[in-house]
């Protein structure tokens, strides 16, 4: 006999503004235990200096979870000039210091803008990366660092929104970027490129994918009062705007949470597409061919 899920089947997508110093493992399992849910995940981790924009996945949710994970996100970051500490962030340790008070705004502005668009960049030793299936912030702490190779990411958005001069200079900005893109990397490539380094002070998600800080709610109403968190959820697919509908009856629906393949007539004709019943009801994501043949991906069993 199989063991009894403790909890409750709790569904959908709750936007929580992670508080600064929790983990975002630690910010999931206060959830969890608020909402007494059987299974949830969130969606791209946050470091625990970070706050702001973290979904998390609860019960089916979590089949869809890797879309959020690849989504597009956005930050307000704080940067210090003039200091570079060990892991980019407040957090570390300085190993180097110079005056910055001749970087102006407008010097600021214009080291920004190699940054946008399409870049390469290297991976922090301070980061949840493997390597030999050990983290590397694990070796970083051990002294030990290993070659990374740089990624291609997308700088969709950097500006700066607002700039205080002086030896230890403030500038805080807003970036929109892809998946992959380390802010504290960032921080510290635009520093190198100033010649007086920088690190991260402070970092804000304000968006991942297609939530906002606007929908999210804090700890303080995690704890507090759990129905009316349960009232928060969004709908399962609420992370999955980005495709196209298609509406199955009821007896193709059954087809392809059984796992087999359908034809729709005058259906999409390629690439992944949301299916809903036709009375109403998410059952999943399916992948569409030529001819009208959806084939399932990932399918539940709610209908929610």
């Amino acid at each position: 006999m199989g063991r009894r899920k403790r909890g409750l089947p709790v569904h959908g997508i709750l936007i929580l503004d992670k508080p600064q110093d929790f983990s975002s493992n630690g910010a999931l399992q206060r959830c969890k235990r608020a909402l007494d849910a059987q299974k949830a995940g969130h969606t791209g981790a946050l470091d625990p200096m970070a706050t702001g924009v973290l979904p998390i996945c609860f019960g089916d949710a979590t089949k869809f979870s890797q879309y959020l994970l690849d989504a597009d996100k956005a930050y307000e970051a704080t940067l210090c000039l003039g200091s570079v500490t060990d892991t980019g962030d407040a957090e570390g340790e300085f190993i180097d210091r110079k005056d910055a008070s001749m970087v102006t705004r407008a010097l600021f502005e214009s080291a920004l803008a190699p940054f946008r668009g399409e870049i390469e960049q290297v991976p922090p030793m301070y980061s949840a990366l493997k390597r030999d299936g050990q983290p590397l912030y694990k070796l970083a702490r051990q002294g030990i660092e290993v070659e990374r190779q740089a990624r291609t990411i997308q700088i969709f958005k950097l500006e700066c929104l607002e700039f205080i001069s002086g030896e230890a200079a403030q500038a805080r900005i807003a970036v929109r970027c892809s998946k992959g893109t380390y802010i504290r990397t960032l921080a510290e490539d635009i520093g190198a490129s100033l010649g007086c380094g920088a690190h991260l002070t402070a970092l804000r998600r304000t968006a991942a994918g297609p939530f906002g800080i606007d929908q999210a709610v804090t700890m303080a109403q995690v704890e507090s009062d759990g129905k009316a968190l349960s009232e928060s959820l969004l709908p399962i697919d609420a992370g999955l705007g980005g495709f196209e509908v298609c509406q199955v009856d009821e007896k193709e629906s059954e087809k392809l949470l059984q796992g087999q393949s359908i034809k729709v007539p005058n259906g999409p004709k390629n690439g992944i597409v949301r299916v809903a019943r036709a009375s109403g009801g998410f059952i999943g994501l399916a992948k569409a061919s030529e001819g009208g043949v959806l084939s399932p991906l990932r399918m539940i069993a709610t209908g929610v």
